[in-house]
């Protein structure tokens, strides 16, 4: 489905020592043989910055060139305006934010571009490949038109889970509004682990040649991080999602309240249940949510929590019935087949469905 595999195979970077001295009419004519290894209707060419580079634009150049437009795209890494000029696209170099052109800078003075839909972070190269290009790109994973609804909401999800980070990164921006240092220090990230892909000062050869082995490396990493989120969320997220939204649509007939969900077939479900409340306006909010544990072939009761970050449910399971277990919890309760209720009340269990949603009803009035 994508044949950017190929590419990575091909010639990819092409570079100068020195700027060259050629006018734009003179580069353009010099392209093909300087910058490419094919023709000029066969392959496009990319442009971004030589010297440093960050996870914005090794990942711009990978995805750019998931699209039909720039598939196998030759990537040239120079600051030489006109070389820059005479190129099919230019990311995160250039000082010039134009779609229209294939211009994709982010540094200029006055650029305030976001990615909409609620999200207000400046965006990076990335960020600006993806606006534009992200829903052709996930359409392809899909096998779906760009306007299916599957497809926006993959786009969203992934820009919030993936892609914002690396925009923020990139532009300084702190992940929390507070004057506190952090309590420790995080180098994992992608955006660091990529930035550790250049050449190290140490180094004897600082050529660059090898300056471009380290960005194709570090576009390979970054990229092949995208399509790890891009394939989860296409084959794990979005049938999780599937299966909550079906199941909070049938909450009412589990209980007058709607504020008992059963999951019929268990997936990875908290976060999407907070996402589909506030989407779906749910009132009153799901207090409790059974589902199957496979393992053991009981039933669990778990609280929600008051959001996805916090420990505190919205509604714990009742006090008297804490830190018991089988008969003694089942005699407590008032409810037979009880297994356990943990200290916190935010988890108990049952034998049975029919128990499990027992216990839920009554912890629902006590």
């Amino acid at each position: 489905m994508f044949r950017v595999a190929r590419g990575l195979n091909q010639k990819l970077f092409t570079f100068h020592r020195k700027p060259l001295s050629l006018s734009p009419a003179m580069a353009k004519k010099a392209r093909v043989s300087d910058f490419s290894s094919g023709s000029p209707t066969q392959q496009r060419v990319v442009g971004t910055h030589n010297g440093s580079f960050h996870c914005d634009e090794a990942l711009g150049c990978f995805m750019i060139r998931l699209t039909d437009k720039f598939s196998a795209a030759e990537v040239v890494r120079t600051r030489d305006p006109q070389v820059l000029e005479t190129l099919d696209a230019v990311l995160d170099v250039g000082g010039v934010y134009d779609p229209s052109r294939e211009r994709y800078d982010h540094h200029q003075k006055g650029f305030e571009e976001v990615f909409g839909h609620g999200f207000k972070t400046k965006l990076s190269s990335a960020g600006l490949i993806y606006k534009h290009y992200g829903l052709e790109i996930i359409a392809k994973e899909l096998q779906l038109d760009e306007g299916h609804p599957d497809v926006h909401r993959l786009f969203l999800a992934i820009y919030k889970s993936f892609m914002e980070a690396i925009d923020a990164v990139d532009n300084g921006i702190n992940q929390f509004d507070t004057e506190q240092p952090p309590r420790y220090v995080n180098n994992t990230h992608l955006s660091s682990r990529v930035g550790r892909l250049n050449l190290d000062w140490m180094d004897l050869d600082q050529s660059p040649e090898k300056e471009n082995e380290a960005f194709q490396r570090a576009m390979a990493l970054a990229g092949s991080e995208f399509l790890d989120s891009l394939r989860f969320h296409a084959k794990s997220w979005l049938p999780a999602r599937s299966i909550v939204l079906e199941c909070l649509a049938a909450r009412q007939d589990i209980d007058p309240s709607g504020e008992i969900m059963v999951l019929d077939r268990f997936c990875p479900w908290k976060l999407h249940l907070f996402e589909l409340e506030e989407e779906m306006n749910i009132d009153p909010l799901i207090k409790y949510v059974l589902y199957q544990d496979d393992r053991a072939k009981q039933w669990r009761v778990q609280a929600m929590a008051v959001s996805p970050d916090k420990f505190e449910s919205r509604k714990p399971l009742p006090s008297p019935w804490r830190g018991l277990r089988d008969d003694e919890l089942s005699k407590e309760a008032g409810i037979p087949g009880c297994v356990f209720i943990h200290m916190s009340g935010f988890i108990g269990g049952n034998q049975s469905y029919e128990g499990a949603l027992a216990m839920a009803k009554a912890a629902l009035k006590l």
